[in-house]
């Protein structure tokens, strides 16, 4: 019998002719059976040399100390925790799109909800990387952890260290099983599409013994859901955590209560950004436009809108209290930043964050995936910068005079910073070639849903 045909609404603009198994043979196909191009490949050996770069500069870090970046007194925290929170802040996006759009039953998230899960993880992953670099004595990191051992050595919970070990790993984790229980029955689909002895057992491990059965899909919906609601609560607490390590201190430019919700918002707006820069050259590459179309980049660039206007509030709100507070301190600071040393920094970081996203207004731009792309890579410049200029410009601009310094990062700072982004690359092109970068069990099921919508 032949399978019905797949146009929807929910989806885009997919051919008709396009079945169930049709959906199975063109995702798994760049994992099973596409040959590597020289694109990937020239992408895979670049980004693998940066990331043994990145090894070979902490090793050098473990040997010799922090002092070969740029901290100092009075500026202790450079590009390192700025690094933390940028990259912390992409991965939100993953979380976003994958637990609370599927509470909100909302079907775009089907085709963008497998790959932004998968740079979630990366992500996380580097930004747990840098605070354990930045302690000075790394393999001491496990203080951090509240081990039980005879001393009674507890973690200081008053540090912010500790702070960023709890949310980070708890985010890691519940992250990682949400990712995996959606990607089981696609681990079972190629284990049964696989023509390699070693792919089938190597997949059919990893699936669990799924075998698509009704107590199967039963269990896995009640856990896929349970794991999303559990999820949910993280795009607000983790990033609303790594703002109070700046909103408990009394430094101008920190002592902020809008500090957790600006810092969501700007983590949902610099995601988003991030899931562009992926989806859009990922379709490209493997000629995914059926799937990943027009209207997902329409939909992702609206959130970027509306985070950014957010965003925007915040710059606003911040500059504002600073002088309605009449505080001296932080009129101080403020000033410094319109005019001071790292003025062309915070200028530049407006110009991206607020003007710059008002293009996506017109619906012209938001369908163009070249205006897009350009437009992601940019904001996810801004949004870096804007973390420099918190962590860096406020801790600069003390209240004594005496106390004022710059920060000025060195060679090493910056191999640090590109060394994560090669690493990140790295790993999310051996992810598209190991594992299906978008789900095939729900695309599956939107067909379905489709098909029945259409016979009404």
């Amino acid at each position: 019998m032949a399978e019905p045909p797949i146009v929807s609404r929910d989806i885009g603009v997919l051919r008709a002719g396009w079945g169930y198994a049709s959906i199975g043979d063109k995702i798994s196909d760049a994992v099973l059976t596409r040959p590597l191009r020289w694109p990937w490949l020239a992408a895979f050996l670049g980004t693998f040399v940066g990331t043994l770069v990145l090894l070979g500069a902490m090793t050098y870090l473990f040997l010799t100390g922090v002092g070969i970046w740029g901290v100092n007194i009075p500026v202790g925290w450079g590009f390192a925790i700025a690094n933390c929170v940028w990259w912390i802040g992409i991965g939100h996006a993953g979380t976003f799109i994958s637990a609370i759009l599927l509470l909100l039953r909302q079907k775009w998230r089907t085709s963008i909800n497998r790959f932004a899960e998968a740079m979630t993880l990366f992500a996380a992953a580097m930004a747990g990387l840098f605070p354990i670099l930045h302690l000075g004595r790394p393999w001491f990191f496990y203080w951090l952890a509240p081990y039980p051992d005879r001393m009674n050595l507890w973690p200081q919970w008053r540090s912010p260290l500790v702070w960023d070990f709890f949310a980070i790993a708890t985010y890691i984790t519940v992250s990682f099983l949400f990712w995996y229980m959606g990607l089981i029955p696609d681990l079972a689909t190629l284990r049964d599409r696989a023509h390699a002895r070693w792919k089938q057992a190597a997949y059919g491990l990893f699936a669990l013994g799924w075998r698509g059965e009704a107590r199967d899909w039963a269990r896995h919906q009640s856990a896929y859901l349970l794991l999303a609601g559990i999820a949910t609560p993280l795009v607000v607490s983790v990033h609303s955590v790594i703002s109070l390590d700046f909103a408990i201190g009394n430094t101008p430019g920190y002592h902020s209560t809008i500090f957790p919700p600006y810092f969501v918002a700007g983590a949902l707006f610099s995601g988003f950004a991030m899931v562009l820069t992926l989806a859009i050259p990922l379709r490209r590459a493997f000629g995914l436009y059926d799937f990943i179309t027009d209207v997902h980049l329409d939909h992702a660039a609206k959130v970027m809108l509306a985070t950014g206007a957010l965003v925007a509030y915040g710059y606003a709100s911040e500059t504002f209290m600073a002088f309605y507070s009449g505080d001296a301190y932080e009129i101080a600071m403020t000033v410094d930043r319109w005019t001071g040393f790292y003025a062309p920094v915070y200028w530049t970081m407006l110009a991206i964050n607020v003007l710059l996203p008002q293009v996506l207004w017109f619906r012209r731009v938001r369908r163009s995936a070249g205006a897009l792309f350009a437009l992601s890579l940019v904001v996810n410049l801004g949004m870096w910068m804007e973390r420099v200029v918190i962590v860096v410009q406020s801790t600069s601009h003390d209240f004594l005079p005496s106390a004022w310094g710059r920060f000025v990062p060195t060679v090493w700072d910056w191999i640090m910073l590109l060394g994560s982004i090669s690493a990140f690359a790295w790993l999310f092109l051996v992810f598209i070639r190991l594992l299906p970068a978008i789900s095939i069990s729900e695309m599956r099921e939107l067909a379905r849903e489709s098909v029945r919508e259409d016979a009404r």
